[in-house]
Order: C-alpha cells, then structure tokens, then sequence
C-alpha cells in the first residue's frame, strides 16, 4: 500500500532523528564542549584557569553558563592564587564543598576535581579522621568517588589517575657516571629531587612575608623534611629561605617577646619558636641574635613555666603556657614528654656550648623524669617513664583515670601514653652525655629491659591497658635512642635489640651494604615520581611529602601499590651526617658538608670522639672545592687526608694535613677530584 503524500511526509518525519539546534547552534555547542574538555584534561590549575578564562569571554553564551564559569573561575583562581592553601575546612561537617554550580551544567564535572583533592588533603592532615579507618574511609571513599566521575568525563588528565595510582613518570633523569658505586647513585639522586622540591616551594610558594600558604603554624614545620639539604650540606638558596623565613617569624606581634603570647599546649605553642630557632642554630650559630632568643627559652624555663613540686623536684608546672603566663587549671596542670620541644633550640645550644647554668637547669628536670620512670604509682610499673607528671603533687599522669591517659588536653591521643616519648628519651641520653651521669640512662635502660621480655615471650591474649607488657608491645620508639646511645659510646649493651634496626645503623653495626644500598633506592624511587603529589598538589605544609601514604592497603586502593613508595629523608641524613637518628633533641651529627647537594653524594662509614671517616663521590667533570665542619671531636691535634680508592687509581698515602680541634666546631678544606671513589678520613693524631 501506497502511501499518500501528507503521509509520506508523515513517514519521513518519523525515520529521521529530532534535531532541535541548527548547524549554527551544533558548532557553537561542540566548541565550548571542546574548551571545557581541554580545561577538564589539563593538570595544570593554572592552564585550566586560563582556558575558562578564555571560554568565558565568548560573546554567545547564555546567561546560565556565564554565572557557572564566574562561580567555577572565582573558586580555581583561589585554588591557584589565593595565599592560604586550605582554605576548604568545611568539608570536614559536610564532606563536599558546595561550588553553588547545579548538577546539570556542562561546568559541574569540572568540580569533581576539586572536591576529590579537598576531601583528601583534609584527610591527610586531620588526625581525627586520618587516624581513624572508619572516618577515614567515609571522607576518602568519597573522593575516590568524585574522582571517578571526574576521570570518566576527563580521561586524559594525569593528575586525576595519580590520586587513583596510576604514577606521573619524571621527565628529569640523572645520566650514568662511570665508576660510581651504586649507593651514591641513588643517594645523589635523592638528594637532588629533594633539592628540587624544596626549591619549588620557594620559589612558587613563599610569599612576601615569608610564609609558604599553610599559616605560620604549619609553614614552620617545613625544615624537617628539609634537613637533608638544609643541615646535611649548604645550599646558599634553601639556607637564604629558611632564614628569612626564621626572621619573618620571630618578628611576628605573637613572637616579639621570644615565645608565644597565644596560649595553647605545649605541642602548638612551642613549635613557633622551637621549627625556627632550632634551624638556625645549626646554620648560624654564632649569630650573638639567634644565641639570645635560645637563651630566652632557658630564662622562660626557669623563672616562669616550672617550680619545685611537693617532692622537691624541678618540673613544669602546665601543659599550657605562653611567654607570660602559666594555665592553672589543675587539669592541665602536667608536665609531659613532649615538654622538650619548648627548649629544643636551647637544648642545641647546651649540646654545642656546655653551658653550665643551663646544663644545671636542665640536668634537674631530667632527675625529676628518672624519679617518676622508677616509681610504681597508680597502676604504672616500675621503669617506665609516663607520659605525664602531674603539678604540683608530682604524682604519675594527670587527672585522668589512668596513669596512660592524663586528660590534660581536648585531642584524645595526643598526650596519652607514649605521646613524645622519643624526645624525653633522647634528652636523657643529651644529658647523660654533657654530664657523665649514667643516673640519666637508668630509664633508658629499664625499658630496654621490658621491651626485652615482651619479645622474648608470644601473648597468649592481649596486654591490659597500662601493663609492663602493653607499654613494652608499644616501644618501637626505642631504637632510635639506642642507636645513638650505641654509636655515642661504643656500648654493645642494646645490640640485642637493634639487631632489626633500620638500614644505616645495621650498616654501621658491620651487617654490609645491602640493606642501606636498597633503601637508597626506594628513597630515590619514591621521589622520582608523581613530582606534583609534592609540589603544586600539596594543600597542607605540614604534610607535604605525605601523597605516598595515600597508596597503603586500605587507605585510597584495596592493595598496597609496591611502586609508589615512602620517601626516608631521614636516611638521607643519617648516611651524610653519621647521625643514626633524628636531628631534633639530640643531633649526633659528626659533620656538616659546606657544599650544595647537588652531582654529590656521602656515606659516613666510622664516628667517634677522635674520628670521621666517609666516602665521597663527585659527579661533577670538575675538581669540587669544598669543606667539612666538624662536631663531635674532642679537643687536641688531628690529621686529614682524602685518600682516591685504590681500586681505581694506586696512589702513595701523603701525608695527613694537620689541624687542631679546640672548640664545638672546626673547619676543615679540600678539593674532591671528579668522578673518583675517595675516602676522607679524620684521625687524632698518636703522639
């Protein structure tokens, strides 16, 4: 059957598809598509903002669109430009931050970007969320959801499939040098990437006022990753920033007087003096400035933040404090652990001057600590040293119920046992060394010995709360004090218990290369990838190399990722300086290298009080001038001599030039010829 011509047309408009934009209107429709799919595929904020930028001053949008690019433009440039990095605290009521954009705009995919990175960084750095699996994976669940979407609607974004595992590749290689040993490859190229990290952050992110766009709070904990670089060696750019930044700092309304006049714990309110006088004792100690405002914190200490208690010992009197005042409350009425911090860069000028009205201030508050570790009171047992003394009774923890969990202050785990046990440790080490009074390692000693049973022993059930055997299942902190306790004296006493230390200290305990040689490698693995998740990414400056911990079983994929690794700034120092442990409270390092870390690389193989042996490596094709401060030895008369390794270059042993030790602090100068094994050795000399 035929059909008529009013149904033939009927027929054709049926078989043929609606199309309700014109040809005019398809074009103009598929080119802001094609400008919001370039804006969703950059990984670069910045090219982002400029591409909507340019998408909004299209004279043919409509007015929706226009109000969605202003909101979208408003909130990326803050993201970019904008001085305080987080700025998106919000998101942690309502997990999602509200661009006021609808669901059905052609902009909204673009958001996912960035609420996904919010939810994260807010993660990483809230420890209510991030030390908790259950808050930890609702907030980071979420993200992974917005990714998702935002990875679907822009697949050629990299950025987006770093946070989902997949890891952004280096474009900066480090060429083969002939006859460099492996360990200095990797250390080398640690050490620059880090360089290179460090100096992105000054130059993209320290501001006129100094500070890096995480407040000052949080920009002053910067150093402590820098410290490889920072106080390892001396580069004039990295030493310039910190600096400045120190002086910024100290100048600031709150700091004018020497410490804080904002109240808080001791945990936040020494930090503003404590990550900026610290770094500059080491790069400048000499400066009759920095000396003083060391000193201050002794004075403070002294005559304001402690007194003697009810058992005659010397103690502080509050967990919360500033410059003039002292908290009453009975509840926060605690010394704590983490009491060093409010005199750490004094701690460092006692270490580098012997100062013997701080060494008696100091030596009578560690006895009040050796008191109360050897006390059995409230449920503590004997040899452990608590996490807080209470003021003025003395008495073990705080007001809390139990002697583990003093209560002194609103976040739940931050004083509670151990807390800073690492920084009371190594004080008592500090103060045994400047005094020769083995009174101070008793506490160091006795829970050695309770970590020794509870290893020696498989629980049959887990340890009450509180108990010898739980304190001991939770000692891992100890090593690191006994690691310089055994390179500090020579004392074997704690070999049992370093024997699964890390991998510089099992090399300096003679167990070979291998272990250090692998950890290099993962440092440089880890640093040689997803460049941004360290730079331009970070939203927190406290937490700048934390991306890695994003990929651990559990945390933002189902299975750890085997190839997207921790960075261990720390081995970096410890390999250069000879310091098995942490700088902090104690610093152990023999050595500082007056050159910049760069085409450079060193293993401190041997200390001690009349020694310094280290290799080096030169990548350079030039002789290197250079030289070497010196700490750790004692006075008298010494020899150098930088010795080629003779399994590439047979050479007569010169010899030694000589020097003399007569201070905290020597100078010594050589050239490092290029690409050639050397061993620098530093000997007394024999009469």
């Amino acid at each position: 059957m035929k059909c008529s011509r009013l149904s033939a047309l009927v027929c054709l408009f049926l078989l043929v598809p609606l199309t309700t934009e014109c040809p005019a209107q398809q074009d103009h429709s598929a080119g802001i598509q094609a400008l919001l799919q370039q804006a969703g595929n950059a990984e670069d904020d910045a090219a982002r903002l400029q591409c909507l930028k340019t998408l909004r001053q299209r004279p043919d949008l409509n007015e929706k669109l226009k109000a969605d690019l202003d909101k979208l433009i408003q909130e990326i440039d803050r993201w970019v430009n904008g001085k305080k990095l987080p700025y998106f605290g919000r998101v942690r009521k309502t997990l999602d931050y509200d661009f006021g954009i609808a669901k059905d705009s052609p902009v909204y995919p673009l958001t996912y970007l960035y609420r996904a990175r919010m939810l994260i960084w807010y993660t990483m750095e809230s420890g209510s969320v991030w030390c908790h699996a259950d808050r930890r994976r609702q907030f980071l669940g979420k993200a992974r959801g917005f990714l998702e979407k935002a990875e679907a609607a822009y697949p050629e974004n990299r950025i987006t499939r770093m946070y989902l595992g997949e890891p952004i590749l280096p474009t900066k290689t480090y060429p083969a040098v002939d006859g460099a040993p492996q360990w200095a490859v990797d250390q080398r190229e640690g050490l620059e990437r880090l360089a290179d990290i460090v100096e992105w952050w000054i130059d993209h992110r320290q501001q006129e006022d100094a500070q890096y766009g995480g407040g000052w709070g949080d920009d002053c904990e910067m150093w402590r990753w820098w410290v490889p670089v920072l106080i390892a060696f001396d580069d004039p750019k990295i030493t310039k920033a910190q600096a400045r930044f120190s002086e910024a700092m100290m100048s600031q309304e709150h700091m004018k007087r020497g410490f804080t006049s904002k109240m808080s714990d001791v945990e936040h309110t020494a930090e503003d003096s404590a990550d900026v006088i610290t770094p500059m004792m080491h790069l400048n100690p000499d400066d009759p400035v920095w000396q003083k405002r060391a000193t201050r914190l002794g004075e403070l200490m002294e005559t304001l933040w402690t007194g003697r208690n009810e058992r005659g010992l010397l103690q502080y009197k509050s967990t919360y404090f500033t410059v003039d005042r002292v908290d009453p409350s009975p509840k926060r009425a605690c010394d704590t652990v983490y009491h060093p911090r409010a005199v750490q860069p004094t701690l460092l000028y006692w270490l580098r001057t012997g100062d013997a009205k701080l060494g008696k201030l100091f030596a009578e508050w560690m006895k009040t600590w050796v008191d109360a570790a050897a006390r059995r009171e409230r449920g503590k047992p004997p040899g452990i040293i608590p996490s807080a003394i209470h003021w003025p009774d003395g008495r073990i923890g705080g007001l809390g119920e139990n002697w583990w969990d003093p209560q002194n202050h609103g976040e739940a785990t931050l004083y509670r046992w151990p807390s800073a046990m690492r920084m009371m440790l190594d004080t008592l080490l500090l103060t045994y060394h400047m005094t020769g009074d083995e009174t101070y390692l008793a506490p160091i000693r006795s829970m050695a010995q309770h970590r020794r049973r509870v290893l020696a022993t498989t629980p049959q059930q887990e340890p009450r709360d509180g108990s010898a055997a739980w304190c001991a299942s939770r000692m891992g902190f100890l090593n690191a004090t006994l690691a310089k306790y055994r390179l500090l004296t020579g004392g074997k006493e704690f070999d049992d218990l370093l024997s699964k230390s890390g991998s510089y200290m099992a090399f300096r305990m003679g167990r070979g290369m291998d272990s250090l040689t692998r950890a290099l490698k993962d440092n440089a693995e880890a640093l040689r990838i997803n460049w941004p998740g360290y730079t331009s990414e970070v939203r927190y400056t406290d937490r700048v190399l934390r991306f890695p911990a994003l990929f651990r079983k559990g945390v933002m994929v189902k299975e750890s990722l085997p190839n997207i690794k921790k960075p261990k700034t720390g081995l970096l120092y410890s390999a250069a300086t000879g310091d098995p442990g942490g700088l902090g409270y104690f610093p152990l390092n023999a050595v500082r290298w007056l050159t910049p870390p760069r085409e450079i690389a060193v293993l401190v193989t041997d200390t001690g009080k009349d020694r310094l042996v280290a290799k080096l490596f030169h990548f350079g094709e030039k002789s290197r001038p250079m030289s070497a401060e010196l700490y750790l030895l004692s006075p008298g008369d010494y020899g150098f001599e930088l010795i080629p390794d003779t399994r590439t270059r047979r050479v007569e042993r010169a010899e030694p030039t000589p020097f003399q030790i007569t201070g905290p602090r020597t100078r010594i100068s050589f050239d490092l010829p290029p690409r050639e094994r050397c061993t620098l050795e530093v000997r007394r000399m024999r009469p």
